[in-house]
Order: structure tokens, then C-alpha cells, then sequence
């Protein structure tokens, strides 16, 4: 686990986006973890937040021009990562969508720079991998490249319902599905380290047995 993942799971601990106990998924399945981006509600959390995305994607080593950002909470998160990004030396343009066209004024669903080169798409996490294929459609619509999606937290899960789980992830079939990579700040497997390292008299000690079961049954490769 390199230090930016266990600052970034201490930091969504602290401010309440990382939570413990019983939760049911979107997917029906019950979750020991709790992540919800949406917490990161505050002018601060959003600045610290940014910079982990900055820090994540320009430690990649990999290329690119601008970044585009999906409704809805893909454009928070766009504008404050170019900001962040912009105060590191690289200053780029980025975009977002909206849900329903404008018909009037500049009209249309982009809002932003025009989408061109390498593009950069910027979410919390890839649940059904819905808001990525839709995103990946009006940037190559637009002639442009989407090169690289970036996320928060990627919990590694096997795609699906019970009875017909994918043996791929979320974010595994985006990769396959359009040939770019996915990174993300950090993921279950450094969740797991980080509760390791917390140490019996911890209070997060107790859920470290339920999520290495739930890693079991519903983690890909």
C-alpha cells in the first residue's frame, strides 16, 4: 500500500465518506465498507480530495491533454482536480456534461473547453461502468481520445448479480471493453492493508475478518 492510499483511506475516515458496519450495495449484496464521495461536501475535503486525484494521476507517468467530468458528480470533481492540477504546474482545460440539452444560449449537453487530444474521465467509482461507456461516447463523438478514466476508490468487486457474477470487476471490464486504463487512489486491497496495520486495540480491527470474507466472495482476480 504506498502512502497516498493509506493518507487517502485515514482522510475519507475522518471526514465520514469511509464507514464501517452493515450496508446493502446498489448491486443487493451486504457490504461490511461504505464509501460515499458525496461526503466530501465541504470546501476543504474537496481541495484534499483534488489533490489526491492530482497527485494519483500525475505519479502514472501517463499522458494527457484535458479532463472531462459526467454528470453529476463527475463535475465537482473535474473542476477542482484542474485547479489542483493547474497549482502543481500543469495547467489544463476540462468539460462536463449535462443530463439535458440546453436549448438556448451556447445549447447542447457540453459545458467547458472543447473536448480534443487525450482526455482524462474523472469519477468517484465504476459501479456498472454505465457512466464511463456514456462518457466514452461523447468524448470520441467529439473526436477526441478518452485515454485514461480516473476514480477514488476502486472496490475490485466482480460485475453482476449472485448466481451471474462476471469473473472480471467493474473496473477490469471497462479496461477490456475500451482498452485504457483506470486508476484509482486506492482500492479493497489497500482498505484491507490499512486494517491490518490498525492493530488488535484498534476499533477498526473488529471488521477486518468481514471484509476479507466479502474480498472472498465477491473480489476478482
Amino acid at each position: 500500500m504506498s502512502a497516498l492510499s493509506e493518507e487517502f483511506i485515514r482522510f475519507s475516515l475522518d471526514c465520514g465518506v469511509l464507514r464501517f458496519g452493515e450496508f446493502v450495495t446498489k448491486a443487493g449484496r451486504r457490504s461490511p465498507y461504505f464509501f460515499n464521495a458525496g461526503l466530501f461536501n465541504d470546501g476543504h475535503s474537496l481541495m484534499v480530495l483534488a489533490d489526491y486525484y492530482a497527485e494519483t494521476l500525475l505519479h502514472s507517468g501517463l499522458e494527457f491533454d484535458m479532463l472531462f467530468g459526467p454528470a453529476y458528480k463527475g463535475i465537482p470533481l473535474v473542476a477542482s482536480v484542474a485547479v489542483s492540477l493547474a497549482k502543481k504546474g500543469h495547467n489544463v482545460p476540462f468539460a462536463y456534461n449535462r443530463k439535458e440539452a440546453k436549448d438556448h444560449g451556447e445549447g447542447g449537453i457540453m459545458v467547458g473547453a472543447p473536448l480534443k487530444g487525450r482526455v482524462v474521465i474523472i469519477d468517484d467509482v465504476i459501479t456498472a461502468g454505465t457512466s464511463v461507456n456514456e462518457s466514452v461516447g461523447i468524448i470520441t463523438s467529439a473526436g477526441a481520445t478518452p485515454s485514461i478514466v480516473l476514480i477514488a476508490l476502486d472496490r475490485m468487486e466482480r460485475a453482476g448479480k449472485d448466481g451471474e457474477l462476471s469473473e472480471l470487476s467493474a473496473v477490469q471490464e471497462v479496461q477490456k471493453k475500451h482498452g485504457m486504463p483506470v486508476l484509482s487512489i486506492a482500492n479493497l486491497d489497500n482498505l484491507m492493508a490499512f486494517l491490518s496495520h490498525a492493530g488488535s486495540d484498534s476499533e477498526l480491527s473488529k471488521y477486518q475478518q468481514a471484509v476479507k470474507a466479502y474480498r472472498d466472495k465477491y473480489g476478482a482476480k
